[in-house]
């Protein structure tokens, strides 16, 4: 399985998602860059360029939540100073935290798990 995210700068992109996930660098595709668990198991996560910027909210999105015994509000203060941004999907009061990549996609941080 591939979970595909159109990106209009895939490297720095992916690097974003390294620290939000854990993941390593896999070899998927060969115009863009890849992700993948670091047991080498599961899906891709493909950043394919696209020069159209994102304009509307995700159909789909990704949710990552810190290791179990990890502080939620130092995974989201690191995401933070790693160039996500606070976002508002119309969430109401939750108990996790959305967030936009460096590229405006929305994701959760859920509780650690």
């Amino acid at each position: 399985m591939h979970l595909v995210i159109d990106a209009v700068r895939p490297a720095p992109l992916a690097r974003f998602w390294e620290l939000a996930t854990g993941w390593m660098p896999g070899n998927s595709v060969d115009d863009g860059m890849s992700l993948r668990s670091p047991a080498g198991v599961g899906p891709f996560l493909e950043l394919l360029p696209s020069a159209a910027p994102k304009t509307v909210k995700n159909r789909v999105h990704l949710d990552v939540a810190p290791f179990k015994g990890e502080d939620h509000a130092g995974a989201v203060a690191a995401l933070l100073s790693a160039g996500a941004a606070p976002a508002d999907v119309g969430q109401g009061p939750v108990s996790w935290t959305v967030l936009a990549d460096p590229e405006g996609s929305e994701f959760c941080v859920l509780s650690p798990r």
